[in-house]
């Protein structure tokens, strides 16, 4: 449980292929190794919270981003923005949609919610390593934060 306690990166992705391509982005990149990978809403607002499976990790160390796909099992990714940014705790996390949704009312509903950033996951694998390299340079490196 120790490691939790450093995860800077919380990818909440359902599909192993995009996790494991924003993970390899990330390490290719050399942004971080504190990143955990959880694969559906609940999962995510348990680690947020720390509770269920993760009710030992210490609620007050947040990651210092959250990727964050749209179309999640258990709890879609809309109602996970909305309960994250609701938690006067956690609303200053940094939360970045990543999905692979064009559709305009995910996109305002989306901002409507509270996230920080909304980017349409990129087919190519360059250009996905790419759009993961921008994310994780400003929100990691360039953007200042209080967490």
């Amino acid at each position: 449980m120790e490691k939790l306690k450093e995860v800077e990166i919380l990818i909440v992705e359902d599909n192993p292929h995009d996790a494991e391509m924003a993970l390899r982005a990330l390490k290719k990149n050399n942004l971080t190794n504190n990143v955990l990978v959880v694969h559906d809403g609940e999962e995510a607002l348990d680690f947020v919270f720390a509770r269920g499976a993760f009710a030992n990790r210490q609620n007050s160390v947040r990651p210092k981003i959250i990727l964050l796909d749209l179309k999640l099992p258990k709890i879609d990714g809309l109602e996970v923005l909305k309960q994250i940014k609701s938690s006067p705790q956690n609303r200053v996390i940094p939360v970045i949609m990543l999905t692979s949704s064009k559709e305009e009312s995910d996109l305002v509903k989306s901002y409507e919610l509270g996230v920080n950033s909304y980017i349409v996951k990129p087919v190519d694998f360059d250009k996905f390593v790419e759009a993961i390299r921008d994310i994780g340079f400003y929100w990691l490196l360039l953007n200042q934060q209080k967490i």
